[in-house]
Formats: structure tokens, sequence, C-alpha cells
């Protein structure tokens, strides 16, 4: 549909639309007054500055441990190493004469 034959309809139909009574006059300008007014905290720098120091640190750790984990030697599976221990006794009762 083209955007503005939607605006147009969209118009046609909010002027077609009675306002409602129970509205208090000047509402929205009210509103928008109190919205424009509000106070942003100052200290709100602080923890965004906070906030990315960590992040940064997370990553960085993140890679760290990443990349130690492909460049270690390579150590033997756990269950082989269980399996073997597990069994060395019946291997050298096996081997005596």
């Amino acid at each position: 549909m083209n955007l503005a034959e939607l605006q147009n309809k969209l118009m046609a139909a909010a002027r077609a639309d009675v306002p409602d009574d129970r509205v208090p006059y000047a509402f929205e300008k009210r509103m928008t007054a109190l919205l424009a007014s509000r106070v942003v905290p100052q200290n709100l720098e602080l923890w965004v500055r906070g906030l990315w120091r960590a992040a940064m640190s997370c990553v960085a750790i993140s890679l760290l441990l990443g990349a130690w984990s492909f460049l270690k030697p390579a150590q033997p599976d756990l269950s082989q190493t269980f399996v073997t221990t597990l069994l060395a006794s019946v291997d050298q009762s096996d081997t005596t004469p």
C-alpha cells in the first residue's frame, strides 16, 4: 500500500473521530511538559563507564581462556585413563607366568 495514501486514510479517520470528554483539557501538553522536565541522573555516566569496563574485561578473559583451551597440549581422555587404571591389575595378572 502507498504510504501517503495510508497516511491520508489515517488522518481522515482521526478527524472523523469525536474527541472524548473524559480526557481533561490540555492533558497531552501537561504530560509532554512533565516528560521534558525530567532530570537525568548525573551518576548514570559513572555506571555506564563501569559497565563498559566490566564488559571489556569479560571479553578479554573469554578470549584468553578460549585461546588457552585451543593451544594447550592434548590431554588423554578421562574415560580412557579411568578404564586403563581400572584394568591395570587384570592386565598384570595375565602377563605373569
